[in-house]
């Protein structure tokens, strides 16, 4: 199995994955109905496995699950330590993300409102909006 995998259609590597189920189960003697009754699943269902007609992950994982080959996915599961570098790229990005308040210090002047401002305000009654 010297192929690349990326080359290969999707068929083909649940093909490969179902030939693979189906070895491991006869080399730990297993029978199809133990295996399947063991992961609890139907015998159509790991006939279907077996057979590259993988439609349920959580299927396949209970499977691989009872025949020791649930580690295949241990890449998948590691998380990637950050470099230093990484990590303080990271805490800077969160600084700066970090919500400002306003100070407590009370303005010596009260703020009044520009020109451009003042046009805003409605001198009058206000417009009746019923």
């Amino acid at each position: 199995m010297d192929d690349n995998i990326y080359m290969l259609a999707d068929g083909e590597i649940c093909r490969r994955i179902g030939m693979r189920i189906r070895h491991l189960r006869l080399r730990q003697d297993f029978t199809q109905m133990s295996l399947a009754e063991q992961a609890q699943i139907s015998v159509s269902t790991l006939k279907k496995i077996e057979g590259g007609q993988i439609s349920s992950f959580d299927a396949l994982m209970r499977v691989l699950r009872i025949l020791g080959e649930l580690d295949i996915f241990s890449p998948l599961l590691k998380v990637e330590e950050m470099s230093p570098n990484e990590y303080y790229e990271y805490m800077e990005a969160v600084k700066k993300k970090q919500r400002r308040r306003a100070t407590a210090k009370k303005h010596a002047e009260p703020i009044k409102p520009t020109e451009e401002e003042s046009e805003w305000r409605m001198d009058g009654p206000a417009p009746d909006v019923s």
